[in-house]
């Protein structure tokens, strides 16, 4: 376990003369938690990690086991672009060890670093670009838009417009690079789009995201959501996630000769995230309110096929730039942005390499708009969809082998025991549709 303080952490800290640093780590189920020690405190920190109560925390230790170790990642310092209390503050991001100095199988953390290792081992370097959605309201109480726009909308004085520019800039002055921004189809739904980089990295700058995402909106007195489906008959909140294997430097999707300038490699990428698509669909998908989101239309792909330009497909491969090698990769579309990362990217990863490490063959691409298509137009060629709520997701999830293996066992049953708990939590509730319609006629 132990270690040593890096020189340029001691140097940024003493510069910037910092006094308190976040310490920061996520639940199972992708909250982000944070405790604060002072910059007296750091070297015990770095050589012997900080213990905490395990027990408290959605998804770690149970009571007779709680005592655990935050382990801080000195490679993950940054300075919060924001003032506490008027003084500047330093964040890492930490891993989760056991008292005996192993890591803790239940630190999702973890579980992406162990994933990751597998593709390492197979000589693959997994790198990922998330789109986030989200929508600004007037308050966390009702769904009150602050403006009607659309996609790619460009409305004067609109306040979303300098909340996405001072996001942008946030992110930017934590270390976060980013793609570009935009208005969204929903309205006061917006998008800013992360530059791709290797996945466990890019998984804790998806935590950094939300926290500005919401940090910058409260500073502007309004809220918000990355709830999957905010509003109804509105589009709901999605994460396409691109994702790209690159093995010697070279991006092992690639492929010159294919007609779709996909190698084989990708293929049987492309073809795992389709076949698993229905088992990994709780995890990138994991909240009751997700599957409002994942109805036909809306953009929202809930048929399990894949396609080039086609974005009513499950799966897509962009052709922003043909035929540039570093640009080639799979977009899957379904999961949404209030899942926890480094699961997601666990679960995506193991799909993918199932089909490459098994030789799945990927099927032709479908170029009609599969929402036009009737039911039994889809099953003629074979296109199946996705769960259509949790507990369709959660029986699909418990008997995954892939699903095991790529969680491990802790984290695979508390998850389900999780989620089977929450669906039950829903379904027992008379919700004010049901008031609406039945309490004046029944």
């Amino acid at each position: 376990m132990q270690s040593k303080l890096n020189e340029d952490v001691i140097k940024k800290i003493k510069d910037k003369k910092i006094k308190f640093i976040y310490l920061w780590f996520t639940d199972v189920l992708g909250f982000l938690k944070s405790f604060s020690i002072t910059v007296e405190e750091l070297d015990k920190a770095i050589t012997e990690g900080m213990g905490f109560d395990g027990s408290s925390i959605q998804g770690f230790a149970r009571i007779q086991e709680s005592d655990m170790i935050a382990m801080p990642d000195q490679s993950t310092l940054q300075i919060l672009p924001w003032r506490s209390n008027g003084q500047l503050v330093a964040t890492m991001f930490c891993d989760i060890l056991n008292p005996d100095g192993s890591y803790y199988e239940c630190d999702p953390r973890y579980v992406l670093k162990r994933n990751l290792k597998r593709a390492t081992d197979m000589g693959y370097t997994l790198y990922v670009g998330p789109e986030l959605e989200y929508y600004y309201f007037k308050n966390s109480n009702e769904p009150e838009v602050l403006d009607r726009g659309s996609y790619f909308d460009m409305t004067p004085l609109d306040i979303a417009i300098d909340l996405r520019r001072d996001t942008v800039l946030t992110l930017e002055k934590f270390g976060v690079q980013v793609e570009y921004s935009h208005h969204e189809v929903g309205p006061s739904q917006h998008e800013i789009d992360l530059r791709y980089d290797e996945a466990l990295r890019m998984a804790d700058n998806v935590m950094i995201y939300r926290l500005v995402v919401k940090e910058v909106a409260q500073l502007h007195n309004v809220y918000a959501t990355f709830m999957p489906k905010p509003l109804y008959g509105e589009a709901g909140n999605g994460m396409h996630v691109h994702q790209s294997l690159f093995k010697d430097n070279k991006n092992a999707f690639f492929g010159l000769n294919d007609k779709y300038q996909l190698s084989k490699t990708g293929r049987s990428y492309t073809a795992g995230l389709l076949k698993h698509a229905k088992e990994i669909c709780v995890v990138t998908n994991q909240w009751v309110n997700s599957y409002k989101r994942l109805v036909s239309g809306y953009e929202a792909p809930v048929h399990i096929c894949w396609a080039q330009r086609n974005r009513s497909a499950l799966a897509r491969i962009p052709m922003y730039k043909p035929g540039k090698e570093s640009a080639t990769r799979v977009e899957l579309r379904s999961p949404d942005p209030s899942c926890n990362p480094y699961l997601a990217f666990s679960v995506m990863l193991a799909a993918g390499l199932d089909g490459i490490e098994k030789g799945y063959e990927l099927p032709e691409p479908v170029t009609n708009n599969i929402y036009e298509m009737t039911d039994e137009e889809r099953k003629k060629i074979g296109i199946e969809s996705l769960p259509e709520d949790l507990y369709e997701a959660i029986k699909e999830m418990e008997g995954s082998e892939l699903m095991r293996n790529s969680l491990g066992d802790q984290v695979f049953d508390w998850f389900i025991k999780n989620k089977k708990l929450e669906w039950n939590d829903y379904k027992t509730r008379v919700t004010p549709y049901e008031k609406e319609k039945y309490l004046p006629i029944l």
